[in-house]
């Protein structure tokens, strides 16, 4: 799957910290930016600056799912989905 989208960076947590999955990062041209594990021998360098925005974009992620209506997909019609995610997000930028 990481083939397969086109991107500059992949930022995982250190439970995707192995050998094989950031070498497929990298030979797709992104960088991975995933930390290293304590356990690891030879400690890999991350750029700390955008793994710290990975957070705020969890963190979004988390206050959509307290609006019931998205986190259980009440609606029938994508374009009402998607109008009521709109208007969460909205509201969540607000605040």
């Amino acid at each position: 799957m990481i083939e397969a989208i086109a991107t500059g960076a992949v930022i995982a947590d250190k439970g995707y910290d192995s050998d094989a999955l950031v070498s497929t990062i990298e030979a797709t041209g992104a960088q991975a930016i995933i930390p290293p594990r304590c356990n690891r021998n030879a400690k890999r360098s991350v750029d700390w600056h955008r793994y710290k925005a990975r957070n705020l974009v969890e963190r979004f992620f988390n206050r959509l799912k307290q609006f019931r209506r998205i986190a259980t997909r009440y609606d029938k019609l994508a374009s009402r989905f998607n109008a009521f995610l709109h208007l969460a997000c909205a509201y969540i930028w607000l605040l």
